[in-house]
């Protein structure tokens, strides 16, 4: 885990440097945005203004300022939003955490459940249908997704909340405001593992029958145990190996989905902050989610090989 995380420090640098390079090609800055926005702004305004914000110093200046507020352990201050980076990103950061994993959490268990029935009952009609869904969910991108979700569940049926985290303004126990939340994140929490769901049911699929043919299931077959709990039991431990790797380089993938999913729901995570920032061109916010996104990846595939290595013994000196 330690080796994983040191070799992940420059992988982390090279973005910073890679990402601030594509920033610095964009043009205008926060100075503009907020000139534009305020209606008016004289050119000494401006010039004060990036000369607060270090805007007018050289290219290679403001990275190496960066980098120097990196090694203090800080992410900068932002403009737009007239406070520090790092505090404006752990605001949203819990947010989103609750969005992805359960997003992550629904895909693992309907994909998982659904590449089961697929298994069990192989080219029959539970087969076919299910893999009329998946291919449903593959094509379909996940933002039609929810709006079809929210026309239908939140619209037509007045079922759950169309947007936001919370009820505002509604005096709710402790209890009462999890729920609150719960119901809030169901539709973007659907919308965005659709995807993912068709992507582990295929592959849950493809793995147990690959170890369907092998000598220990016949063995198991042969000793008189029942066909579900040889699956539960015995093929589905061989079949999460794959599944759970696969899981690991999908995270960012899931990050990146939950940045489109929370601008359609409203939902007030790292996603819809990100893209307000890259509108205002505050860069030292979208540096900042883009370090955290990068440390997120490395440490979810550090968890998985540890998971891996639970899972099947035999991983262990490979993790």
């Amino acid at each position: 885990m330690r080796d994983a995380l040191i070799q992940a420090l420059p992988a982390a640098l090279g973005i910073v440097l890679v990402v601030f390079v594509l920033l610095q090609l964009v043009p205008g800055d926060v100075v503009d945005v907020m000139a534009s926005q305020s209606g008016s702004a004289s050119a000494e305004t401006m010039a004060w203004l990036r000369a607060e914000y270090g805007l007018d110093q050289p290219v290679l200046t403001q990275f190496w300022n960066y980098l120097w507020h990196l090694a203090h352990f800080s992410l900068g201050y932002s403009p737009r939003f007239g406070t520090d980076v790092t505090g404006l990103i752990l605001g949203r950061l819990p947010d989103t955490l609750l969005l992805m994993l359960l997003a992550q959490a629904m895909a693992l268990v309907v994909g998982i459940g659904f590449g089961i029935v697929m298994a069990v009952w192989a080219n029959k009609w539970p087969d076919r249908l299910l893999t009329l869904v998946n291919l449903l969910l593959y094509s379909l991108p996940g933002f039609w997704i929810g709006l079809l979700v929210l026309l239908l569940f939140s619209v037509q049926l007045n079922w759950l909340p169309s947007g936001g985290n919370q009820t505002i303004g509604a005096n709710l126990s402790a209890g009462g405001a999890l729920l609150d939340k719960l119901q809030h994140a169901l539709l973007p929490v659907l919308a965005l593992s659709s995807y993912f769901i068709a992507i582990y049911a295929r592959l849950t699929r493809s793995a147990l029958l690959d170890v369907a043919d092998q000598d220990f299931i016949r063995t198991a077959h042969a000793k008189g145990l029942s066909p579900w709990r040889i699956v539960l039991r015995h093929m589905l431990r061989c079949a999460l190996t794959p599944v759970t790797t696969v899981a690991g380089l999908y995270f960012g993938n899931l990050l990146g989905g939950a940045a489109v999913i929370e601008t359609v729901f409203s939902w007030p995570g790292l996603g819809s902050l990100a893209m307000e920032a890259i509108v205002a061109r505050d860069f030292n916010v979208v540096l900042g989610i883009l370090l955290l996104s990068a440390f997120m990846v490395v440490i979810v595939n550090v968890l998985v090989d540890v998971l891996q290595s639970l899972i099947d013994p035999r991983m262990e000196g490979r993790a």
